[in-house]
């Protein structure tokens, strides 16, 4: 029963979430399908590092971590990530980028 693999002792839920809705994140790593991701193959690209998108959704996993689920534009993903699979990116969000994240909500 206590066979499950954590990869960290900090609990993330005691403290709020570190992007909120709609905010503007980079991705810091490559993001393949682990066989969780519908229509795609295992393995199969998912998102780029690099790619920018929008948090679209905030949950949480193992009691433990947030998970964000970030909407990517140029890739046409929706793709859960945790908090050190992200950056966030600081300035204001243009008209065209505010509709496009209401959009997906």
């Amino acid at each position: 029963m206590s066979n499950i693999s954590r990869d960290s002792d900090v609990v993330e839920l005691n403290q709020p979430p570190a992007f909120a809705f709609g905010e503007k994140v980079r991705s810091k790593r490559t993001v393949r399908n682990d066989g969780t991701y519908m229509g795609k193959e295992i393995g199969e690209l998912l998102v780029r590092k690099g790619e920018e998108g929008f948090v679209v959704h905030i949950g949480t996993f193992l009691q433990q971590f947030y998970i964000y689920g970030v909407e990517f534009p140029e890739s046409g993903h929706r793709v859960g990530m945790k908090r050190k699979e992200l950056e966030p990116l600081s300035g204001d969000l243009d008209d065209d980028e505010i509709v496009a994240v209401r959009a997906v909500r």
